[in-house]
């Protein structure tokens, strides 16, 4: 089973707000995920990545890697410890 690091999207038309998850690969973008990580909120004045970094630590070090998207919010944004 191959898990990834990625976003799900959620809120309403023209006003996304994504969750951060731990899903299996072969899962929708929306659908069955087995860890909800944090936020990442795009519409904000300066977006903001709001992620635990102790369980995205953890998940990485089992072997599950973050999409491409994912990997670069990490490396770009300022993460807020939640």
């Amino acid at each position: 089973m191959a898990v990834h690091i990625r976003l799900a999207r959620h809120g309403s038309k023209k006003s996304p707000f994504y969750r951060v998850v731990v899903a299996d690969q072969r899962s929708p973008r929306d659908g069955r995920f087995i860890e909800n990580l944090g936020t990442f909120d795009p519409t904000a004045r300066e977006p903001v990545l709001d992620v635990n970094r102790d369980r995205l630590q953890f998940w990485q070090a089992r072997g599950a890697k973050p999409t491409h998207t994912v990997a670069q919010l990490i490396k770009k944004l300022p993460v807020v410890e939640g």
